[in-house]
């Protein structure tokens, strides 16, 4: 019977890195007693404000708290010129805090429709951005208030959720209120009719970018009196006449970029605004079915100086053509408009365009995730997402990184990937693309690159790659990180690499084991997915015993016992207890076990946890309590606490369930009888029939243990009659008969042996049996007992091959004879069974008895039970020492008459004795 090891095999500033070397530590410029004579508030100022500008806020806080000096520097204006507070809660408390360092703020990034009245309190009267994502509760009057409050406004930008709440009325508001706005992007507003957009058209004259995306009901012609319009994006609007916009579209002057994506527009309106539109450049069209079912692709490019962007094209040659030099890697097209210097000012806007409608269009492409887009991802997709990446504007690589993050998932429940896209990303470097943006200063960008890597992770291949590419300890520092999305990431990626068998040491060295415990101590209750993947992650490492040490010295015992007592969230229940069972699945003399059964409430709380409606968790649990429970004490408190019952119903309920509950609940009660105390109870509180139904089971794992079970509780006479009673016989014959595991044929054989060796009460302790066995016929027993010994006969025989016995005695017996015998007819898995002193003084009658099938199946188990090498070999061997077994062995060996089987199986038995003895002594020399 052995322990069971479980795995799961189931988001402003440039951004920077500095490295201090290794030659600078050894130097001495920089060791521990130089910081420490350092007076760093003599820096100059510059030198301290430059440092605080690679800091995020929270850091920023914690270095301005340290002395007076330096929270006069910390709030100099030039560093709350730009707040992205995405990844924070937003509230009015929040902003009055803020708001005597916002003076000067222009750019400013959030989250949640709640935030509208702390944007005011900020009072950033300056304020000339806002970029908000889950707009679907702005209402009318939230985003009026936020206009009126500041006209300085040039850019908002709502989305990519759905602003459900949002119509015309605002729209006008924001005309009226904010006259020098320069883009507007909103994201499903309610509509846009023609009053709305003529007062944009009137009070906003310099608006040159305006997107309406998934919306119903935009007034498609008077978007046509936006005279300084150069970029307009309908993507996903649904309702447009065509006709008529291409008619005033193509009149706008300015006009250079035209996204239609995910719309019904139809090759026709292309062909027209192209032929019509004076200075119209780009016309991007994704997704657009219609249109790609019928234009001829071969006459794609035919607007000479012109591109139209499909997902039939070569998107990423057709954004290159616009540049005036060669690019020898189209893919690199991003990251090279990056990096040159450009004079052209109109088509450095267009490029930024291009990011952000092609950024948006993969990503609500990705998650759609239909079957019909493989192809494309495969071929071009993956490709640009990776480009994007590279892209000089944060919001595009951000959305580029959560497109990659969902594109590769096929079944979110199941965390399964596409394999075949994970390889395009590999080989595209996307790996150390991710890799280098997972180290930006930028928090939103770091959750979101770091989701894409624990997706990728999920492929055990790309999972090597990233380990090679230094990504572990990338993430075991952004594990610690103090923003919640950004180390729940880390902590799912870390899961992820965690299941890959070579990186699970990489993993410790590097730190994870202690960023991990970390994680469960120092987050407060109700983070719950957050602490679900970090104990997830430690559980996956228990599964290394080296590992597992480390989780014990790091506290982590402590904190899993702490989550199994106090956590009411299954999914870290679940995780919790697979990483507790994993701990303590290294042998019944393990440290880590004994621990966490030291650990206040944590026996009891397990055995309370397979209570629980989530089968996920009583699957954990009860293997948990089996690995637990080879522990001596263990078995003590889980039998005091309750257990026996728990686990008696766990393993009833367990028939209509499934076949992984069926294993681990047999399992679990396997276990427990290992202290024969417990085996009477587990008889007496109705443990014995769902055993016998479970030894029913077609599944070789669930019949062993049941079988396993019944066999030590047969040992007591009143269970071997409850069997019996219980219609359990005909399946143990069956299985003694018939299982295609040996294993579960020597168990079976055993407990049929126990039910029938005719050993009477006074030999064998027993209970007071119940008066319903009383009225139990010994004659129908006996009938039944010499049927079912004729099976363990046929079990025993099976065993051996006549042939090579009578090999063995033409050569007298020869210890090598012997030997070949005995590795012939073992059982591997029987070296896991360890018996009481009882037991094997019962064996040993068994030797003494004037049956030959109790003869030759007590020889057969005391050889199985001593061979060399097994677990508890040293165990069995002491005992049989104690019984005085060697003199009856001998005369059994030496016997002239007897089944030839039984004077071999005596003699191995003799053989094995000796060569545990010669181990012992030369230990101890």
């Amino acid at each position: 019977m052995s322990q069971r090891v479980r795995q799961n095999c189931s988001h402003g500033e440039e951004n920077y890195q500095r490295n201090i070397s290794s030659e600078t530590l050894c130097s001495g410029c920089l060791n521990s007693d130089t910081i420490c004579g350092v007076d760093w508030t003599t820096l100059p100022d510059d030198t301290v404000t430059q440092l605080f500008s690679y800091l995020n806020y929270r850091d920023r806080a914690s270095l301005a708290s340290t002395c007076r000096t330096f929270r006069l520097l910390g709030s100099f204006p030039c560093l709350w010129g730009s707040l992205d507070l995405r990844s924070y809660k937003f509230d009015t408390a929040a902003a009055v805090s803020l708001s005597s360092r916002c003076k000067n703020l222009r750019r400013l990034k959030l989250r949640a429709a709640d935030s509208a009245d702390a944007i005011i309190t900020l009072q950033a009267r300056e304020l000339q951005e806002i970029s908000c994502d889950l707009c679907r509760d702005i209402t009318d009057v939230a985003l009026s208030v936020i206009a009126a409050r500041h006209e300085m406004l040039e850019s908002i930008q709502l989305g990519p959720d759905h602003c459900e709440q949002i119509s015309s009325e605002a729209i006008k508001v924001l005309a009226y209120c904010c006259p020098r706005l320069k883009r507007l992007w909103m994201s499903g507003v309610r509509e846009a009719n023609g009053d709305a957009i003529n007062a944009l058209a009137k009070h906003c004259r310099q608006l040159m970018d305006i997107g309406f995306l998934e919306s119903n009901n935009i007034d498609e012609v008077a978007l046509g009196n936006l005279s300084s319009l150069k970029f307009l994006s309908v993507a996903g609007t649904r309702n447009l006449k065509w006709g008529s916009a291409a008619q005033v579209w193509s009149k706008l002057p300015n006009l250079v970029g035209l996204d239609v994506s995910r719309t019904d527009v139809n090759p026709s309106v292309a062909t027209s605004l192209f032929s019509s539109s004076q200075n119209l450049k780009v016309l991007t069209a994704l997704n657009c079915p219609s249109f790609e079912d019928e234009v001829d692709r071969n006459k794609m490019h035919n607007h000479t100086g012109r591109i139209l962007l499909t997902l039939f094209s070569d998107i990423l040659k057709g954004v290159a053509s616009l540049f005036a030099d060669n690019l020898e890697n189209v893919i690199d097209v991003f990251r090279h408009w990056k990096k040159i210097k450009n004079e052209d000012k109109n088509l450095d806007e267009i490029v930024v365009w291009i990011e952000r409608t092609i950024s948006h269009s993969l990503f609500c492409i990705a998650k759609n995730n239909l079957k019909k887009f493989d192809d494309f991802w495969l071929n071009q997709g993956a490709a640009v997402l990776l480009s994007l990446l590279q892209s000089s504007q944060e919001e595009v690589q951000e959305r580029a990184a959560t497109a990659v993050a969902i594109f590769l998932v096929i079944h979110n429940k199941n965390a399964t990937i596409d394999c075949q896209r994970a390889e395009a990303i590999l080989r595209g470097d996307g790996v150390r693309m991710l890799l280098n943006l997972a180290r930006s200063c930028q928090e939103s960008l770091q959750s979101k690159v770091v989701k894409a890597i624990a997706n990728l992770s999920v492929d055990s291949k790309v999972a090597k790659v990233v380990a090679d590419s230094g990504g572990i300890n990338v993430l075991t520092g952004l594990a610690r990180s103090k923003n919640r999305l950004v180390a729940e990431e880390a902590a799912r990626a870390l899961w992820d690499l965690s299941v890959v068998v070579e990186l699970k040491g990489a993993i410790a060295e590097a730190g994870g084991v202690t960023a991990l415990v970390d994680l469960i101590l120092k987050w407060p209750s109700g983070h719950d997915l957050l602490i679900q993947r970090a104990t997830g992650a430690l559980a996956n490492l228990a599964t290394d015993e080296k590992c597992s040490r480390e989780v014990a010295l790091a506290g982590g015992i402590h904190a899993l016992v702490m989550l199994a007592r106090a956590c009411k969230f299954e999914g870290v229940q679940e995780q919790a207890a697979r990483a507790l069972s994993n701990l303590a699945a290294y042998g019944d003399c393990d440290s880590n076990s004994a621990a966490i059964g030291q650990e206040e409430g944590a026996l009891e709380s397990l055995v309370q946890l397979t209570y629980s409606q989530n089968e996920g968790v009583r699957q954990q649990v009860a293997t948990a309590l089996w690995n637990l429970s080879f522990d001596e004490k263990n078995r003590e408190v889980i039998s005091a606490v309750g257990g026996i019952e728990a686990l008696v119903a766990l393993a009833r309920s367990s028939i209509s369930a499934s076949k992984s509950l069926q294993e681990r609940a047999a399992g679990a009660l396997w276990a427990l009888l290992l202290s024969e105390t417990n085996r009477i109870a587990i008889g007496r509180q109705g443990g014995i029939a769902p055993l016998i139904v479970l030894a029913r089971s077609d599944v070789e794992d669930i019949h062993l243990l049941a079988a396993g079970a019944l066999w030590n509780l047969a040992f007591y006479r009143d269970n071997a009659l409850r069997i019996i009673q219980d219609d359990g016989v005909q399946p143990l014959v069956h299985l003694c008969s018939s299982s295609n595991s040996k294993m579960a044929r020597f168990m079976a054989a055993l407990a049929l042996v126990y039910m029938f060796d005719g050993i009477v009460d006074a030999a064998v302790p027993v209970g007071s049996s119940p008066s319903s066995l009383g009225s139990l016929k010994m004659k129908n027993i006996d009938e039944v007992g010499r049927l079912a010994l004729k099976h363990v006969e046929e079990f025993v025989i099976s065993s051996f091959n006549p042939k090579a016995f009578n090999a063995a005695v033409a050569a007298t017996l020869v210890p090598t004879a012997l030997a070949q015998i005995a590795e012939a007819i073992r059982i591997p898995d029987a070296e896991h069974v360890r018996c009481s002193g009882a037991e094997i003084d019962r064996f040993v009658r068994m030797l003494g008895d004037s049956c030959s099938i109790l003869q030759s199946c007590s020889a057969f188990a005391l050889l199985q039970f001593t061979l060399p090498g097994g677990r508890y070999t040293m165990h069995h061997s002491s005992l049989l020492e104690k019984a005085g077994v060697g003199r009856v062995l001998r005369d059994m060996a030496e016997a002239s008459k007897g089944a030839i089987q039984v004077i071999i199986f005596t003699k191995i038995v003799l053989q094995n004795l000796e060569n545990t003895m010669r181990s012992q002594v030369s230990a101890l020399k």
